[in-house]
């Protein structure tokens, strides 16, 4: 991909202005018209592979031996190039705006995880302990090398006594593949490969955690990777329910979010989760451990560049309406347990050309809240982001808070 393209070449976002649209490949609807258009094919970062990729699969077939498991893989400082820039807040033409009051300032995560590469896709584990990410060294270079060039893939790290352990990538196969678009619950690891034998162009695997290393990878089957050809998702705390994103219908082909349910036999038909479709992008969904809330990336609509972070939150058997949370070119968010928000942030120039990316983190707050008259304090998630320091005093322990969405009180 050229260097000056204003597109990201691993999660696919067309960078240029806010309102344009996705760049993504424009797919016939492959199923009937019951059935979810496809979203997988331009999923995420992987969008820029393609057939291009598959290719290169057959024809990089002698260097079978060289990328095997058991061979040395690089570390991402010694694979970035020499004129990589690192980024800082200190230079970055569009810094991360948070609109909500619930969370500190978003700052490059700490710890050993940013580079002047490209690091994307976050996933944390609920309890906080396990940490994914996808690497590629150098965002300049077409896809064919970052196929076989032993780093760009998933990484991960582990809390250890409180710090994050050095990331290591994970080598999920011994042939030439390549990975991303991770999902961890419990100990398996569900991910997006392109490699010989997908039934598509790009396919769901799982991979299982054991005796302190992931094997047991498996393809996860037909149903979702051809019936319903599933974008990113994500998948309920209690496996019951999978998000994911696709096209929004034959005729138009920026992404919807849409939900299916697990089934004796696999899975239920998929439907498009009514409250958040705005006419616009939204996909990457993620849901919060508590299953309270969605989050998806889409385009800003409060005037910011390129991609933003939206919250929706349940109220009874719906959701309401979408709220952009985080602005300038924030996307992929997740959350632990204890409601930090980590998400990618991309550096770009004026002109809007990428330069690099990092995680991102914006720390829960010990009391986002509203102090009442009577001394109680009101979580008020809901109004927060909408208006910022919008004090609502309660003056008795109310369980319902306004708008139907329950809300836990606790007296200081």
């Amino acid at each position: 991909m050229p260097s000056d393209a204003a597109v990201c070449p691993y999660c696919g976002l067309d960078m240029t202005t806010s309102d344009t649209p996705p760049a993504q490949a424009r797919f016939d609807q492959v199923n009937s018209k019951s059935s979810p258009p496809s979203g997988k094919r331009s999923m995420g970062w992987l969008v820029k592979i393609a057939a291009a990729a598959i290719a290169a699969i057959l024809v990089l077939a002698i260097l079978l031996s060289a990328l095997a498991p058991g061979s040395n893989v690089p570390s991402r400082n010694d694979a970035i190039p020499e004129d990589a820039v690192k980024m800082t807040s200190a230079n970055d033409v569009f810094k991360p705006v948070l609109h909500s009051s619930e969370w500190e300032t978003p700052v490059a995560m700490p710890g050993p995880f940013n580079t002047a590469g490209a690091e994307d896709s976050p996933f944390i584990t609920p309890d906080g302990n396990w940490f994914f990410f996808f690497f590629t060294p150098d965002v300049r270079v077409p896809v064919q090398q970052q196929l076989t060039d032993k780093v760009t893939g998933i990484w991960w790290s582990e809390k250890v006594g409180g710090s994050w352990t050095e990331p290591e990538k994970i080598v999920l196969s011994s042939d030439v593949s390549l990975e991303g678009a991770e999902f961890v619950q419990g100990n398996t690891m569900w991910f997006a490969s392109v490699r010989a034998g997908n039934y598509g162009e790009i396919d769901v695997y799982t991979a299982d955690y054991a005796n302190g290393k992931w094997g047991n990878v498996k393809n996860a089957g037909t149903q979702l990777n051809v019936d319903y050809d599933i974008g990113e998702f994500h998948i309920t705390t209690d496996g019951g329910t999978m998000y994911f994103h696709g096209a929004k219908s034959s005729t138009n082909p920026d992404y919807d979010v849409w939900k299916t349910t697990k089934t004796s036999g696999g899975w239920s038909q998929p439907v498009q989760v009514p409250g958040l479709s705005t006419g616009s992008m939204e996909g990457w969904p993620f849901v919060t451990p508590d299953g309270n809330e969605i989050w998806y990336t889409g385009w800003s609509t409060l005037g910011y560049q390129g991609p933003a972070l939206f919250r929706c939150i349940k109220n009874g058997t719906g959701w309401d309406a979408p709220v952009e949370i985080v602005s300038n070119f924030a996307g992929e968010c997740t959350m632990d347990a204890d409601g930090n928000l980590y998400f990618v942030h991309h550096y770009c120039r004026s002109n809007m050309t990428m330069i690099e990316a990092d995680i991102y983190v914006a720390h829960k707050k010990v009391s986002a809240s509203a102090t009442g008259t009577d001394g109680i304090v009101v979580a008020d998630p809901l109004i927060v982001g909408l208006i910022p320091n919008f004090d609502f005093p309660f003056n008795e322990t109310v369980r319902e808070s306004f708008f139907g969405r329950i809300i836990a009180l606790s007296t200081r």
